[in-house]
């Protein structure tokens, strides 16, 4: 099981590459690459909260 912490650095890591996609598939006009990217952030957000809740338990 992943600690707290790494849910959150992972979630953060999926949102800051999630940008990155998205901005290519605008860039190049690829709707395909621009919607991995939004969906990748969306992966990002919940890694984060289940970061944030494994930590509000944990209290």
């Amino acid at each position: 099981m992943s600690s707290a912490n790494d849910d959150k650095a992972n979630g953060t890591a999926n949102k800051a590459a999630g940008k990155v996609k998205e901005a290519a598939g605008k860039v190049t006009g690829n709707d395909k690459t621009e919607a991995k990217g939004q969906a990748q952030q969306a992966k990002g957000d919940l890694q984060k909260g289940k970061g944030d809740l494994k930590d509000s338990i944990k209290k």
